[in-house]
């Protein structure tokens, strides 16, 4: 019998002593752990009738079945023995040389031995904490930032120090403040935690500038960056910018990629590409996770990249984002009301969509799962109870008409809100204000529409 099958689990009156009976083992650490937002909400999301404008999912069904088959069937023929036995920690050989052309064509250069294999882009992300971090040990990480780090710092029971974001992502200037108030206070960060490109779940995207600063700052005071980049290549326009990585050179960035959004999330393979004691501890602590991620989807990479064009695949992937997010922002503007802003991302995944002060999403979440539509509450991407009023919107899981429709539902129950708190106070609604032009070189702009 497992735990789950434990009689009267959640509805009885021995649930208590059901779970006071373990409450006395678990690790202390896990007192602080929480669930991921996204995590929570795939049952729900899964259910045929909700439109899920939720979890950061690609669309698989761009990538043929007939592909997927005769892939599959390669791996079977030609390397069926190895694809089904453990694999070497590190990731096999031509794994990683399919990551360097990855990351070559972000202008990153890199060797093999430079490149470690991991299961997900988000085992990097716990293996950079098991390797750093202690109990009450500060990281710096943007705010908002990517809610499924959140319960990653909270199971090593970090400190995390956010960082405001703008336009630009993350403030440097305050960034400096805050790292200055910490060393006299005698507290120096393990790392810092920053999405550069297409920022999770900003969408923002920090500007060369910004990045220079911030390698500067690192090497200056000797601070580790952990450089998480899922969407790079995910650009829908303007230029491309150097990552963290490259302009640092290798000494102090740690860089997380994955798969997962330029060929399949269901394979689960991601990389680190680190200095080389790091690697080595972050492959001594892998080692002690899972052993090796699995041969078998490594084995599907290389066959991809063998027999197929990667660099068009992912052309055709960004094809089909890019008139998403256009779908999505119009219909933000033809139905959000207009106290609401938004940041109208060059790539990723994702709008940040920030709604009056009044209305908060966690509650608003539980009246659109009633009209069977779904978003990531603000306040999943803070530590510190922030993002009330704010939600993460995906628009490269779902089709158009269902990103359309999704929108209105939502657009429907803020109205609703923005109504009754009228109603209530006297306020009258705001008027329109045209869409701020886009400033050149800016690398995300935003559209706003605010109270005056």
């Amino acid at each position: 019998m497992t735990i789950d099958d434990t009689p009267g689990k959640g509805t009885t009156p021995s649930s208590a002593h059901e779970i006071e009976r373990y409450g006395g083992l678990f690790a202390r650490r896990t007192r602080g752990m929480t669930s991921s937002a996204m995590r929570d909400m795939m049952a729900v999301t899964a259910r045929p009738e909700v439109i899920s404008l939720a979890t950061g999912l690609p669309d698989t069904t761009t990538f043929p079945a007939e592909d997927f088959a005769m892939l599959m069937s390669r791996v079977a023929v030609d390397s069926s023995a190895a694809a089904l036995q453990y694999g070497p920690t590190d990731g096999l050989e031509d794994v990683r040389k399919c990551i360097v052309q990855v990351m070559a064509a972000e202008g990153t250069i890199v060797e093999t031995d430079d490149v470690m294999v991991t299961t997900g882009g988000q085992q990097v992300i716990d293996l950079v904490c098991r390797a750093f971090l202690d109990p009450g040990d500060v990281v710096v990480a943007e705010a908002p930032t990517y809610p499924g780090a959140v319960p990653c710092f909270n199971s090593y029971e970090a400190d995390v120090v956010q960082i405001e974001m703008d336009e630009h992502g993350m403030r440097i200037d305050l960034l400096e403040e805050t790292l200055e108030r910490l060393r006299l206070e005698g507290r120096r960060p393990k790392f810092i935690y920053t999405i550069p490109n297409f920022q999770n779940p900003g969408g923002v995207t920090m500007p060369l500038d910004r990045r220079k600063e911030l390698v500067r700052i690192a090497n200056e005071r000797e601070l580790v960056i952990l450089e998480d980049n899922p969407y790079g290549l995910l650009r829908y326009e303007g230029e491309a910018l150097p990552t963290l990585y490259s302009l640092d050179g290798g000494r102090y960035v740690i860089y997380a990629g994955t798969f997962s959004k330029i060929l399949s999330a269901g394979l689960r393979i991601g990389w680190a590409a680190a200095p080389a004691p790091i690697l080595e501890r972050l492959n001594l602590g892998k080692q002690a996770a899972d052993l090796c991620s699995s041969p078998l989807n490594q084995y599907f990479v290389v066959e991809y990249f063998k027999q197929r064009d990667w660099r068009r695949y992912l052309d055709e992937l960004r094809g089909i984002y890019r008139r998403r997010r256009d779908v999505m922002v119009a219909a933000l503007e033809e139905f959000l009301p207009h106290e609401t802003t938004w940041t109208v991302p060059q790539g990723g995944l994702f709008v940040w969509a920030k709604l009056p002060d009044y209305i908060d999403t966690t509650d608003l979440l539980a009246r659109a799962l009633r009209e069977h539509v779904a978003f990531v509450p603000g306040r999943a991407a803070y530590l510190d109870g922030r993002g009330g009023s704010e939600m993460r919107l995906n628009f490269s899981g779902v089709g158009d008409d269902d990103i359309r429709e999704g929108i209105r539902r939502i657009g429907k129950i803020v109205s609703e809100q923005v109504a009754l708190y009228g109603t209530l106070t006297g306020a009258k609604p705001a008027p329109r204000k045209a869409a701020e032009p886009a400033v050149e070189g800016q690398v995300v702009p935003l559209r706003r529409r605010e109270a005056s």
